[in-house]
């Protein structure tokens, strides 16, 4: 009964995200290659404990693939920052972007989502810090669409932006911010720490 719901819950969420999300960032790309991005990953792997780096490893190549891909476009990677502190920056930023539409100062919303589209990757990974439950196949399948509907339309934004097109640059706050949502309708139990995580 509690996997149809999760199910259904993870169905819901995607429903929801608008069908901006799934337009082709042209400039999107990769911050880092892909061996890189695995470098990265083995690093956060490190300091996970065993039944976590277990769980993590029995993902398939697909969602691993997923997440190494996700992963090429991040070059801020933190050894101190939980992600909830990550997720703070996150929330700043999309203030800051909401600031300079308000203000008609595209540089300073450009900046803000372009950083909100490269936040940092916090200690132990993206996943590492979801409930046991959650990561597995089925759970992460929607992480990719979720994903693209922040980051991607915070890419959207902050080029509408560069043109001094702050209406156009508007039109995406929407979308970010449900992809937020559906995130963490989808993910998010009581934020905080992990105990899987080695902070000392």
């Amino acid at each position: 009964m509690k996997k149809h719901v999760m199910k259904l819950s993870l169905l819901g969420v995607l429903l929801v995200i608008p069908l901006i999300a799934a337009e082709k960032i042209d400039d999107y790309a990769p911050k880092i290659s892909k061996q890189q991005a695995k470098q990265y990953m083995k690093q956060s792997m490190m300091v996970l404990d065993k039944p976590l780096k277990k769980q993590i490893g029995g993902l398939s190549k697909v969602t691993k693939g997923v997440l190494l891909e996700i992963y090429t476009h991040h070059d801020r990677h933190s050894q101190q920052a939980t992600l909830r502190q990550v997720m703070q920056e996150v929330g700043r930023e999309y203030e800051t972007m909401v600031s300079g539409l308000m203000m008609n100062n595209p540089e300073m919303a450009a900046d803000a989502a372009r950083r909100l589209a490269n936040h940092r990757i916090p200690r132990g990974g993206l996943i590492s810090y979801l409930k046991f439950e959650y990561i597995n196949d089925e759970m992460l399948g929607g992480l990719d669409t979720m994903n693209t509907a922040v980051e991607g339309n915070a890419i959207k934004f902050a080029q509408l932006a560069d043109k001094g097109d702050m209406l156009g640059a508007a039109e995406y706050l929407t979308p970010i911010a449900n992809g937020c949502i559906s995130c963490h309708q989808v993910f998010r139990g009581k934020p905080g720490l992990n105990s899987h995580i080695r902070f000392k």
